[in-house]
């Protein structure tokens, strides 16, 4: 073809190619669905000077023929950045898709009337049968597409809303002198509608189901709540609509974020543990300890309902704030959104650098404590979402209306793209309204997280730390705490990504002291988690 290099008009076929024929192509391999009718990144821009382009000089080689076409024939187009990017290689496809550009565009010029020189037309005839196999098979390929287009519009679920997906199964068991566990297998199914009517907003309409119960704890036989996996909560497979949120911008800084069902102040605010985080789910830690800071599940629940702000001033600073309601719907007397139990968060967050981030939380709250055998409209008990000991949760079994003050410092510091130290600690001060009685509970942990360790995707932690415990309940000034051994926490586990869709993740539970009494046996739990998402 070494006419080709001799030919004014077949040197500017070359030149419309590159960016002409290299969009076309990257179009048709990346057609969206979801952006029907919007512009894309590689969509062109008439050049009307040859000086518009950024990266053509007068001392390149094609100058001469890039000019000609743009003044004689107004052929060629450039990136909307005002780049030409004519040293990048192109297919027989891509010259094929540049060069019936630059015809049409001779092919308008002929119908207006004015006049072009037929040399250049023979030597464009001659291209066009020397491509017409590959101009064929573009417009073939564009049918194709727009069929397959035509369809997806036809028979999509919906415009506004999509579904996402995440079934998990647990081999599992606990190991201890006293422990009487037996290994389970447990399923954990989620499907969230996300639906979007602006853009920029979220409507979360989740459906789980599950049979996990409350993992291993009514086998521990030393009353505890620790050691609970993330994912457990649900029995017997039923199905159960266990979040409904609607989450939306006020202004540019503001997300606004409100819970009708499964209210919890994690959902708005930062818990400083990313990756380990799954919100419940099974795709993070393996433990409710490991994600995140106890303190973020006070006034969580099921019934529970209320609201979340979060204001970002700039990028260094991040202030969330929030109020929750155990049982916002029930409208008896002791319950409602502000006669029953509550708990109302303030955080700030401070980020120094795009590594470092920390931040200090308060939480007020309010809670009605009742005996195992007490009957009362205010039954909700205070608690820590599962997680922590007995005494941590129940407060001694002490009946009555109790009031909250619990205090959060946490931080995540990201050394490497390989290796984040996350931590945090929180502080519960109790006091019983209808008498002099009080109540501490500590809870600390410490984190080692390994994202893509062994390969992107993988993930690997070590996770110690203090469930929550009582220091000290003394009830009419008396102390009531017959021990208060520190019960630790150790969890190692290592998530490796089979494919983008599916995980497996064997890890290891190790609780010391549980129940905060060291005269209790350790327990064990070992778990292999593998993880469908979609």
């Amino acid at each position: 073809m070494t006419f080709i290099k001799n030919a004014s008009v077949a040197l500017a076929a070359v030149a419309t190619i590159v960016p002409a024929g290299q969009a076309i192509a990257q179009d048709l391999a990346s057609v969206d669905i979801n952006n029907l009718g919007q512009s894309e990144s590689s969509s062109m821009d008439q050049v009307n000077s040859v000086f518009q382009l950024r990266d053509v000089a007068p001392s390149d080689w094609a100058f001469d023929a890039l000019r000609n076409l743009v003044e004689k024939y107004n052929c060629i187009v450039g990136y909307p950045d005002g780049t030409f990017r004519g040293n990048r290689p192109l297919s027989r496809y891509e010259f094929a898709a540049g060069l019936n550009s630059c015809m049409q565009s001779i092919e308008r010029l002929i119908v207006g009337g004015e006049g072009v020189d037929a040399a250049d037309i023979t030597r464009l005839r001659r291209l066009v049968e020397e491509f017409e196999a590959e101009l064929a098979t573009l417009g073939a390929r564009v049918d194709d597409i727009e069929g397959r287009v035509e369809f997806l519009e036809d028979n999509q679920f919906s415009t506004t809303t999509k579904l996402v997906g995440e079934v998990a199964f647990v081999l599992a068991d606990a190991f201890g002198d006293s422990t009487s566990a037996e290994t389970v297998f447990h399923d954990k199914v989620r499907l969230t509608l996300v639906t979007s009517f602006t853009g920029k907003d979220k409507l979360y309409t989740r459906l789980t189901a599950g049979n996990s119960e409350n993992s291993f704890v009514d086998e521990y036989g030393v009353g505890t709540q620790e050691g609970r996996f993330s994912y457990d909560g649900e029995a017997g497979n039923n199905i159960t609509i266990d979040r409904l949120h609607y989450v939306f911008p006020l202004g540019s800084k503001t997300t606004v974020t409100t819970m009708a069902s499964l209210g919890g102040h994690h959902f708005y605010a930062d818990t400083f543990n990313s990756g380990l985080e799954a919100g419940g789910g099974a795709s993070g830690a393996l433990s409710r300890f490991g994600e995140r800071n106890p303190i973020y599940r006070l006034g969580l629940g099921g019934s529970s309902a209320g609201i979340g702000f979060k204001h970002d001033f700039n990028s260094k600073f991040q202030l969330s704030a929030g109020y929750l309601a155990k049982r916002a719907s029930t409208p008896t007397s002791g319950n409602g959104l502000f006669d029953g139990a509550y708990s109302a968060l303030a955080q700030l967050v401070v980020k120094p650098s795009s590594k470092l981030k920390f931040g200090a939380t308060y939480i007020r709250g309010y809670d009605f404590v009742t005996a195992a055998t007490a009957t009362t409209n205010r039954s909700s008990t205070f608690a820590f979402g599962g997680t922590g000991t007995g005494l941590a949760n129940g407060l001694g079994v002490a009946t009555g209306g109790v009031e909250t003050d619990t205090f959060g410092l946490q931080g995540q510091f990201d050394l490497s793209p390989k290796f984040s130290l996350r931590a945090w600690g929180g502080y519960t001060d109790a006091d019983f309204i209808s008498n002099s009685s009080n109540a501490e509970i500590w809870t600390y942990g410490l984190a080692a997280v390994f994202p893509d360790l062994g390969k992107k995707g993988n993930m690997g932690a070590i996770i110690v730390g203090a469930e929550p415990y009582a220091g000290s309940i003394k009830l009419a000034g008396v102390n009531t705490v017959a021990s208060n051994d520190t019960p630790f926490h150790i969890e190692g586990l290592y998530k490796y990504q089979l494919t983008d869709n599916i995980s497996i993740t064997p890890g290891v539970i190790w609780l010391t002291s549980p129940g905060q009494n060291s005269a209790n046996s350790d327990i064990v739990i070992g778990a292999i988690r593998t993880t469908f998402k979609f």
